[in-house]
């Protein structure tokens, strides 16, 4: 498609022997920890709510009334923070053609074979999977968890109503820790993954391997002159 981009201002190649590529700013990369830390509190402290056996979990935020406290607030830390992601990736996160024949290949991906795989620019169909599931998710969040946060909207809807919010912000926290667990592991599984998001660069074979439209088009903006 004519005019499509694959790269995010601040993508550049850092050095050439040996060639590595930076993918991540230092502002994208804060921003995707607070999200992650902010995530792992919300599980930890929703957790301990929502079955009596885990409410164990709120002695790590000093007992129930602080973490009653404490969760609706890093919800709505967690809201802004992946508000800003959003606005950052959701462009390079829209479908594109060769993310059908990525999933319809999905077990050359598992054996490490990508190579077989048509070229693709900075995210894959798993990653725009994840990326688009923590977007739905993390709004039926905030809205549900309005909705039941009694302490400053007490009035805002009726009883069954609030009762039903409740219901679906716990699906939802469900649905989301899923993803999250899906995330972190297949960071973990594609060597070199993780790397990115720590140092914000990957080396050039990685980029070669899994991102290859991306990493063309980082180089040939950067032949014709300098890196934004």
């Amino acid at each position: 498609m004519a005019g499509t981009r694959y790269s995010e201002r601040g993508d550049h190649i850092e050095t050439v022997d040996p060639v590595t590529v930076s993918r991540y700013r230092g502002i994208t990369r804060l921003n995707h920890w607070v999200t992650a830390i902010s995530l792992i509190v919300l599980a930890l402290s929703g957790l301990a709510f929502f079955t009596p056996s885990l409410y164990f979990l709120t002695g790590l935020f000093g007992g129930g009334q602080t973490t009653r406290w404490l969760h609706p607030i890093i919800g709505v830390v967690l809201f802004f923070s992946f508000l800003l992601l959003f606005l950052q990736m959701w462009r390079l996160n829209l479908p594109r053609r060769e993310d059908r024949v990525w999933v319809a290949n999905i077990g050359e991906v598992i054996k490490d074979q990508e190579e077989k795989l048509p070229e693709l620019g900075k995210y894959n169909a798993g990653q725009k999977f994840v990326f688009w599931a923590m977007t739905i998710l993390i709004v039926v969040l905030i809205v549900s968890g309005i909705m039941i946060w009694q302490q400053y909207f007490p009035d805002l809807v009726t009883i069954p109503t609030r009762r039903i919010a409740t219901l679906v912000h716990s699906l939802a926290a469900v649905g989301i820790i899923l993803v999250f667990i899906l995330h972190v592991f297949a960071a973990i599984w594609t060597r070199g993954t993780l790397r990115a998001m720590t140092r914000g660069s990957v080396t050039g074979g990685w980029a070669w391997k899994h991102h290859r439209k991306w990493l063309r088009e980082v180089a040939g903006r950067q032949n014709e002159g300098p890196a934004e």
